[in-house]
């Protein structure tokens, strides 16, 4: 047991410097993909597959670039993973909106697809607001692997892990200043998790002003998505 913790202190990838997995990432971004593709006509903008044409387009310069760990970035990577995910939210919240009309329209008769139309947006939700939060963190999935930790713009988000160093052996083996632990994606993604389903943080603390104004921003369209559901299930089931 004293041997595993102790791997806790160099175990973790940043100490190679290998960078973080890209697959989680693109099937994050697929998957969001699919749910937009999923979506009624009705609450879509654009041609069905014109905006996810978009955003693979994006998303192959951003494989490329790293295939397998995100090691290597650029001022155009940057561009390019801020713009897909800006895409990816945007029409999310824009579906969202048009859902709201729809659910509250009293000529509306195939309540049940909105349903499942307001399941696919909150889905959306929680993995774009991860992966925006996954992006913008400490200037980004290749900076907080590539970087000393001293070069490293101002932290976004206070994990537990940043506040663990004096606590029982045990877990202070796991925390920032003993392993250098960073997060990754998965840790994002159940930030916002739990922003979508308690409408507030849990362990995890916004710290600067964009992150406070992005985990607002998620609360109020989930918390909208779910009223508006629970609203329009109650109508049906009667």
């Amino acid at each position: 047991m004293a041997a595993s913790r102790a791997d806790a202190r160099v175990r973790h990838p940043r100490h190679q410097r290998r960078g973080e997995a890209r697959l989680p990432a693109v099937i994050a971004t697929l998957a969001a993909i699919a749910l937009y593709l999923a979506l009624p006509q009705r609450l879509l903008i654009a041609p069905r597959f014109v905006l996810p044409a978009l955003e693979l387009l994006l998303l192959v310069p951003l494989i490329a670039i790293n295939p397998r760990r995100l090691t290597r970035q650029t001022r155009m990577f940057r561009i390019l993973s801020l713009t897909l995910v800006l895409i990816i939210a945007a029409s999310n919240l824009t579906a969202l909106g048009i859902l709201v009309h729809q659910l509250v329209s009293a000529g509306v008769k195939d309540g049940k697809s909105l349903l499942v139309a307001a399941l696919q947006v909150w889905l959306t939700n929680i993995i774009v607001f991860g992966l925006a939060y996954w992006e913008l963190d400490r200037g980004g999935p290749v900076a907080r692997t590539q970087a000393a930790r001293e070069d490293l713009p101002l932290a976004d988000f206070r994990f537990s892990q940043d506040e663990n160093g004096d606590t029982v052996q045990e877990v202070a083996d796991g925390a920032s200043a003993t392993s250098d632990w960073v997060p990754t994606l998965v840790d994002y993604l159940y930030i916002s998790v739990t922003n979508s389903t308690a409408f507030s943080p849990t362990d995890t603390m916004p710290l600067s002003t964009r992150a406070k104004l992005l985990m607002s921003i998620e609360s109020i369209s989930a918390l909208i998505t779910s009223l508006l559901v629970i609203a329009r299930a109650v109508s049906i089931l009667h």
